[in-house]
């Protein structure tokens, strides 16, 4: 249903993104992110690395790491997924949030909320 490939729209280092293999219906469970969660205050030392770019918030006082393709979403602010934390699973599951053709780019909204215009926070650096 999805796989990996290089994403036109990142010229970063690693300049992935995650794309649809067939047509993706809204509201479809597209994957299930199981997580690495650890105290906010050992959030510190992971800013040292790139790993810090990467983690999101994890209910009250933790961060999470998220495996499997859950770190390799895109950013948009007219995102076609969305994901919601299981915290009983311990996975972020991201669900189509739109109907995505096969071939598309699958685009989550870093902000959390799909509707949340405000600005990245690694663009306020």
């Amino acid at each position: 249903m999805i796989e990996v490939k290089t994403s036109p729209i990142s010229g970063g280092e690693f300049n992935r993104g995650v794309f649809a293999t067939r047509d993706i219906q809204k509201g479809e469970l597209l994957h299930e992110a199981p997580v690495i969660s650890y105290p906010n205050e050992q959030h510190k030392y992971l800013e040292k690395t790139i790993l810090g770019d990467y983690a999101f918030e994890f209910g009250i006082g933790q961060s999470a790491i998220l495996l499997g393709y859950g770190m390799l979403f895109n950013h948009s602010y007219e995102p076609n997924a969305t994901y919601e934390i299981n915290f009983k699973n311990n996975t972020f599951d991201f669900f189509a949030f739109t109907d995505i053709k096969a071939g598309d780019e699958i685009f989550i909204n870093y902000n959390g909320d799909v509707d949340d215009q405000d600005p990245l926070w690694f663009n306020e650096e």
